[in-house]
């Protein structure tokens, strides 16, 4: 058999505000993102395993996509940590918010990169994180690609 890519899709609705931006996006506000993850592998062709026929299990890949992003970022606001949004971060903490402290600014093109290495790092040794599509509005997305990224 060959090599097949597979893709699962998630959404999950964040907020953000840019330091320093020069627009519109310096002032909190949120989207709905839609997250596809392509994984590229063989299928498994041991007739006697349990997942046989498969790349990865649907499931499987949800539940580190789950852990990793959207359980984390649903319904949380994104601040870049080296920015005076921490002051605004402590407040909406203290007021029961979720909030993630950033070592990046939280662009979509950062974020995309972020969640590459978190779910590269959590897949089986014999699947490979292949590209990502980070869609935060219905006509803007960030891509990554294994390719452009040695």
């Amino acid at each position: 058999m060959g090599t097949v890519r597979i893709t699962k899709e998630f959404t999950f609705e964040t907020g953000h505000a840019l330091h320093g931006y020069d627009g519109k996006c310096r002032n909190v506000h949120g989207h709905s993102y839609k997250l596809a993850v392509t994984v590229i592998g063989e299928p498994i062709m041991d007739s006697n395993h349990v997942k046989f026929g498969m790349v990865i299990d649907f499931g499987d890949l949800k539940k580190i996509v789950k852990e990793e992003i959207v359980d984390p970022f649903d319904h949380a606001t994104v601040f870049n940590k080296n920015s005076p949004h921490v002051e605004l971060a402590k407040e909406l903490e203290s007021r029961g918010h979720e909030v993630i402290l950033a070592d990046y600014q939280p662009t979509s093109e950062m974020m995309i990169q972020d969640f590459a290495k978190k779910i590269a790092d959590r897949l089986p040794n014999n699947i490979k994180l292949f590209s990502l599509r980070l869609r935060e509005t219905e006509t803007s997305y960030a891509e990554w690609f294994a390719s452009d990224n040695g």
